[in-house]
């Protein structure tokens, strides 16, 4: 008799359908659909596309996200996401649990109210002083928003897809401890590249991130 855990199933069942399956790939600040080309090699059986949002508010972009996956749908009958920073947690505000197969983040936003949090420390901008101006522009190049914060504060994250999470050690904009927290609530698997970055962009960065998706897909 042989037994198979969940993730040996899935992948079974992957390799069954893979002529049906699409890989979306969901860039984050900065990146762009171009990127996508680096994953076809990793999955040879399946079309891989990438998306250009054109938005950058989790509601905005969101829904971008989900009419991309509602097309896509419409044609694959397996989706495999993955999410590179601020696109994991896009792709969470995005609606589109009941149709992805299973999810890959990449030094994912897990947390972005705390996020949020950190960069008013670090412009040292409050609360009070963020609702009254609406917008703040920082000397480090990002905008804060009091609309955006209180989007953030009202739609907590609500994630129902197996999902495989890659982050580094040295990553800058999340913790450690909060990516763990996030993958514990959501049954996730996490690995961690030791020494990696936020943007995983090195030769070796990059090797590590292929042989851990090749791990993922085909686990022994």
């Amino acid at each position: 008799m042989i037994t198979m855990n969940a993730r040996s199933e899935r992948c079974l069942k992957m390799r069954m359908d893979d002529m049906k399956s699409a890989v979306l790939y969901i860039h984050g600040k900065g990146g762009s659909a171009a990127e996508s080309e680096h994953y076809k090699p990793l999955f040879p059986n399946c079309e891989v596309f990438g998306l250009d949002y054109q938005t950058f508010s989790p509601w905005e972009t969101g829904a971008e996200i989900r009419t991309a996956v509602e097309k896509l749908k419409a044609e694959y009958e397996n989706i495999i996401l993955i999410a590179n920073s601020i696109g994991a947690y896009f792709s969470m505000n995005a609606g589109i649990d009941s149709m992805i197969r299973n999810a890959y983040f990449i030094s994912p936003i897990v947390d972005m109210e705390k996020l949020v949090g950190d960069m008013m420390q670090w412009a040292n901008v409050t609360e009070g002083e963020l609702k009254a101006k609406g917008v703040i522009h920082t000397e480090f190049g990002e905008d804060l928003s009091w609309d955006y914060l209180c989007y953030v504060r009202e739609q907590p994250i609500q994630w129902r897809v197996p999902t495989s999470i890659l982050c580094g050690s040295k990553d800058n904009l999340t913790s450690l401890e909060t990516v763990c927290a996030f993958a514990d609530q959501h049954n996730a698997t996490l690995t961690v590249m030791e020494g990696g970055e936020h943007w995983f962009h090195t030769e070796e960065q990059m090797r590590f991130l292929d042989d851990w998706i090749g791990r993922e897909e085909n686990p022994i």
